[in-house]
């Protein structure tokens, strides 16, 4: 079995035992993202797009760490703390980030996430072919 990880190298990664993509057998699996710099540090509290953006940033360094483009997502799962207030923004956000590619999706609304400001996670399945 060929296996390959990525990491952001945060401090807490190695604390809480996850890397933040595992790729077996052409296929990734990408831990659930959230708005942080590369140093760990939260950004954008209170402020979903500028958390989504970042969210989607991270998301896109884990694709880079395999060498894939959004082009290979091949699902997305999406959990927001308060789907009634950035439902139609998260939309918006999910399909300029997109573009004309159609990955399976869900939105999931959450009473909570790993930090209390945050409003924004996202977990992905991508390839490598």
């Amino acid at each position: 079995m060929n296996t390959k990880t990525y990491n952001h190298g945060v401090p807490w990664e190695e604390a809480y035992g996850l890397t933040q993509g595992y790729c077996v057998n052409n296929t990734i699996y990408i831990s659930g993202q959230f708005s942080h710099d590369l140093h760990g540090n939260f950004v954008g509290e209170g402020d979903f797009e500028t958390q989504a953006r970042q969210t989607l940033k991270n998301l896109d360094y884990v694709l880079e760490g395999f060498g894939v483009t959004r082009s290979n997502i091949a699902e997305m799962e999406i959990f927001l703390t308060n789907p009634q207030d950035h439902f139609e923004q998260c939309v918006v956000l999910f399909k300029e980030y997109v573009g004309d590619h159609r990955p399976a999706g869900t939105l999931i609304g959450v009473s909570g996430l790993a930090f209390p400001h945050q409003l924004i996670e996202i977990r992905a399945v991508a390839h490598t072919d």
